[in-house]
């Protein structure tokens, strides 16, 4: 890379538990592109700043689909193959998702409230039984993120621990392209076997939507389907837990935004925003953009076939875009945050998500009003460093 500079090794350091590096803050002020070197791939571009953010997530002249080869600069070992959403450009990607969408309207979404708040409640009588002390991300956000998306999918709820592991194989650093590639397989292995079922006895989910549509006018390949049904499973189950987690010990972490909540539960949906801007997402640099011809970002001349990793979390803390950033702020009225991602890859079940956090969280704290953790916050334990996501391992709590 001749005129480049030499690369950064990234991820920068091992960030504690809501903590992002200062790093990030840097580049910012600077010309918002590094030349960094993940654990996997060739040397690429980061984009921190929120305006380059935005342009890599929407502009066509970086693709998703060119982002495959084994040289591409990225943080874990396995890339998803090539007919699944996560990896196709328009127009080729919009029919999948204009499919996918179909089940995740505000109105649908919207429908599903009911059951939500049932398997919020149903959870929290469980909480309630057990005494006054629990852990949050075994008997709480696990169960309820894992139930919600079990159900809308049709994958049985018992066989958790199986495609939790392989999830987690999957999206980890710590393991190597082939261990993480076998993992991928045997979880795709195992929803082509659901599929197989919903052939033979259909029922109203959505993976016998898919199958439906498969056989019927054949809108999917059966590599699609399955593809299809991966990508709303991982999302449900791994990012949405996560997300809930991480956002029960912010609060708990926080006693003056506990006791904000606590006192005026109709600011939750604000708050709910403001956690997912502050922090750190589950998606963004975990994907990398290639550029299909030379493109100006940031002042530097992103060279064809070069890749860029864009960095939702640092664009979420660009004091251009978001006042006081590095502040967590339940009144904060402007919050344009990119957690959901940006453009023809935002995330398609965003409004589930956000319907699963807010009656999450209400319900949790008008539950247990006396809630708090039962070890001090730093002493919660974390999940090993993960490439592309963080959250706690327990969150044990005493009411």
């Amino acid at each position: 890379m001749k005129n480049r500079p030499e690369p950064l090794a990234y991820p920068f350091q091992e960030s504690e538990r809501l903590e992002v590096d200062p790093t990030y803050g840097r580049l910012r002020t600077g010309d918002g592109l590094a030349r960094v070197q993940p654990p996997f791939g060739d040397p690429g571009w980061l984009a921190v700043r929120y305006e380059d953010v935005k342009a890599v997530l929407a502009d066509p002249r970086f693709s998703r689909a060119r982002a495959l080869g084994d040289d591409v600069p990225r943080l874990v070992p396995f890339l998803p193959p090539p007919d699944t959403i996560m990896a196709m450009d328009p127009p080729e990607h919009n029919r999948l998702r204009k499919m996918l969408a179909q089940a995740f309207t505000m109105r649908r979404v919207e429908k599903l409230r009911p059951r939500v708040q049932q398997v919020v409640d149903e959870q929290l009588d469980v909480l309630e039984r057990a005494g006054g002390e629990a852990d949050l991300m075994r008997s709480f956000a696990v169960p309820v993120s894992l139930t919600v998306i079990t159900e809308l999918l049709g994958v049985p709820y018992a066989d958790r621990d199986r495609f939790g592991t392989w999830v987690g194989i999957i999206f980890s650093a710590e393991h190597t392209p082939d261990v993480a590639m076998k993992a991928n397989e045997e979880l795709m292995g195992y929803l082509a076997g659901l599929v197989a079922q919903r052939r033979e006895q259909p029922g109203d989910d959505l993976l016998s939507v898919l199958v439906e549509a498969r056989d019927s006018d054949d809108r999917l390949s059966e590599s699609e389907m399955v593809g299809l049904a991966a990508a709303v499973l991982i999302a449900g189950f791994d990012v949405t837990g996560n997300n809930l987690g991480n956002q029960i010990y912010a609060l708990l972490s926080s006693p003056s935004h506990l006791r904000q909540l606590q006192e005026d539960p109709t600011l939750v949906p604000q708050a709910v925003e403001e956690m997912l801007r502050y922090i750190r997402p589950a998606t963004g640099e975990g994907i990398p953009r290639v550029a299909v011809e030379d493109v100006e970002l940031g002042g530097v001349v992103v060279k064809a076939g070069e890749a860029v990793l864009p960095s939702t979390m640092s664009a979420n803390r660009d004091a251009s875009v978001f006042e006081d950033p590095d502040t967590m702020d339940f009144t904060r009225t402007h919050n344009p945050h990119l957690a959901f991602g940006h453009g023809p890859h935002h995330c398609v079940g965003a409004q589930l998500a956000r319907l699963e956090l807010q009656v999450a969280i209400e319900s949790l704290l008008r539950r247990f009003p006396g809630l708090r953790l039962a070890v001090p916050a730093d002493d919660v334990p974390w999940l090993p460093p993960h490439a592309v996501w963080s959250a706690p391992a327990r969150i044990p709590v005493s009411w």
